[in-house]
């Protein structure tokens, strides 16, 4: 090839790719999907401005596509960019609420604060695909205010209530301490198992951090199960119970072992059976529950018991609420990594956690290095049957 035809090649290529986005310039980005705000603030609708203009259609897998978008490798990329664009954040799922999930708030901040969205190939077709820094600006203002105003922790003041994580609160003081006392006791009766030998403290037993320690919990019979008990402690501030929150809150998740045939292998009527010959606790269960005994009534106090189990006032609640002495410099350092690696985005708030249902797999093949996948392996989508929650 003679010089001149490589440099009339270079320069080809050079106004093909200069071709596309000069053109997106000139043509604008393509027309997002409008999101509207609930309560209708005016912060709030600028913010889904910005969102529907800069954001959406690749966070929704819906909206209007460039011209382009149907050319071979242009298809395959644009596809690739909004399944996982939409993997990571439904935006019109998660802006269809009254208020704003604490995840979505925090996913939203850390991209802004990194700068990771849009991609890089995204940004060297559309030039403008950005946020400018008053678009960021606004957007920052508004998801510290409704972080404050929403998700902050009782015990928390001033800009520490804008903060992603937020210490634990203290135990609630209006629960009735007749109910929570009977709870206790329910909790750690073995006679809600079949055979008399499990009771729920010996999944989550409060000496070992609330679980039983081990790979997969022990069951009636010597039953093994196929996941290990998830820690009964903060449980109270999650948005489910369960690794794949199939019940709703803590009085559902109670109502579960004991007629799972893997672990306690009961049922209701059996259990109320044997509690009603114990005169003592019967008389306990009458003062807070006129009607006596019921699986509503079980597993409510149960629930009201585990509400208790909160564990706030440790050093590193301290360092949140402001102790510049409560760390370690090790510990302040992996603090800030925390924060800043996007870790914070899933293990957010109070709980640090137990706020959202996240993708299995999305940095790398979760079933194939998991290698021998049980069903418990499923997640969400064994709830669901929703192959979206893969």
């Amino acid at each position: 090839m003679t010089k001149k035809k490589f440099g009339l090649l270079v320069v080809a290529v050079i106004v093909i790719a200069l071709a596309f986005p000069i053109i997106n310039l000139i043509v604008g980005l393509p027309e997002g999907i409008p999101l509207s705000a609930q309560h209708g603030s005016s912060e709030q609708q600028a913010v889904m401005a910005i969102l529907s203009r800069k954001c959406v259609n690749c966070h929704a897998g819906q909206g209007k596509l460039p011209f382009y978008a149907s050319f071979p490798i242009a298809k395959g990329l644009i596809q690739h960019d909004m399944r996982h664009g939409t993997e990571a954040m439904d935006m019109v799922k998660a802006f269809a609420g009254k208020t704003t999930g604490e995840v979505t708030l925090a996913k939203l901040e850390h991209a802004i604060d990194n700068g990771s969205m849009p991609p890089h190939k995204y940004r060297m077709l559309h030039w403008n695909g950005g946020l400018s820094s008053a678009e960021r600006n606004t957007v920052i203002r508004w998801i510290q205010k409704e972080r404050a105003d929403n998700y902050a922790s009782p015990i928390a003041k001033g800009e520490l209530r804008a903060r992603v994580l937020q210490p634990l609160p203290q135990p609630p003081t209006d629960l009735d301490p007749a109910k929570v006392a009977l709870g206790n006791k329910l909790f750690h009766d073995q006679r809600l198992s079949k055979d008399d030998t499990i009771s729920c403290a010996s999944c989550h037993d409060l000496a070992k951090g609330g679980t039983d320690l081990a790979q997969y919990s022990t069951g009636v019979g010597g039953q093994l199960g196929g996941i290990n008990a998830p820690t009964v402690f903060n449980a109270a501030l999650q948005i489910a119970q369960f690794w794949d929150g199939r019940a709703a809150d803590l009085q559902a998740q109670a109502d579960g072992p004991p007629n799972n045939p893997m672990e306690m292998a009961s049922n209701w009527h059996e259990i109320i059976g044997k509690l009603e010959q114990d005169e003592e606790l019967m008389t306990a269960m009458k003062a807070v529950y006129p009607d006596g005994f019921s699986d509503s009534n079980i597993t409510d106090a149960i629930a009201t018991f585990e509400k208790t189990l909160l564990t706030p006032n440790s050093p590193f609640d301290k360092h949140l609420l402001g102790d510049s002495s409560a760390l370690s410099d090790d510990a302040k350092a992996g603090h800030k990594l925390f924060v800043s690696s996007g870790c914070a985005t899933c293990h957010v708030g109070t709980g640090m956690g137990g706020q959202s249902y996240e993708k299995m797999g999305r940095e790398a093949d979760y079933f194939a290095d998991r290698g021998n996948p049980t069903d418990a392996d499923k997640g969400r989508v064994a709830v669901t049957n929703n192959e979206a929650d893969t």
